[in-house]
């Protein structure tokens, strides 16, 4: 049987972090998708694309996701073709965080519409179009999912992944020392061992 480790990065990040995953899935290839696109329904035919082909020369895809890596799948509708999956600090509900920002922006929805784009000093760019489609594109997500948390997570709160977990049958492991983005030395032992005690969704 012809096992792939599929790897989908999050903001910033790039396909040679699937590296780090190489020994922890022995028996499968391991491959990073280094996608170009950064709305989500540009990325949604990227990620779809890639995975149609990928699936036709694979029995069966595991994919690891990370953080908003994990939002551009399950919007991309590959369900069918992914055996398990491992999200990593996920984002999960994408209106939330867009609301929260405006709010971290001191900006209201009115005024995001009727500027179409809104700059802010975090570095992100509040938009009004990507905010209507995450609205018209629920997550719809049926895949066996194991999730990795951070209780110091400061994009998505506990409340919030552990609601989507629920909802979707996903088995939520939390790490009290964990932030968003897992580096430290501590946190990537956590996450190897998260990795290796759940390999049974393969």
């Amino acid at each position: 049987m012809k096992e792939l480790a599929l790897y989908i990065h999050g903001k910033g990040g790039c396909a040679g972090e699937s590296e780090h995953y190489r020994p922890l899935f022995p028996e499968c290839e391991v491959v990073g998708l280094d996608y170009q696109t950064f709305t989500p329904w540009e990325t949604r035919e990227e990620i779809r694309e890639a995975v149609t082909k990928l699936n036709a020369e694979y029995d069966n895809i595991v994919l690891i996701a990370n953080s908003i890596g994990a939002f551009f799948c399950m919007n991309a509708g590959i369900d069918a073709m992914i055996h398990g999956a491992y999200f990593i600090s996920p984002v999960v509900d994408m209106e939330k965080l867009i609301l929260d920002m405006l709010s971290w922006a001191n900006v209201t929805e009115k005024e995001l519409e009727e500027n179409g784009v809104i700059p802010t000093s975090f570095s992100e760019d509040l938009s009004w179009e990507y905010l209507c489609y995450v609205r018209e594109h629920p997550v719809c997500w049926t895949v066996p999912t194991r999730i990795l948390y951070g209780r110091r997570d400061s994009l998505t709160s506990y409340k919030t992944i552990n609601a989507f977990a629920k909802a979707h049958g996903a088995e939520l492991s939390v790490m009290e020392e964990g932030e968003h983005w897992f580096h430290t030395e501590e946190q990537m032992r956590f996450l190897d061992n998260w990795i290796i005690n759940g390999r049974s969704i393969r």
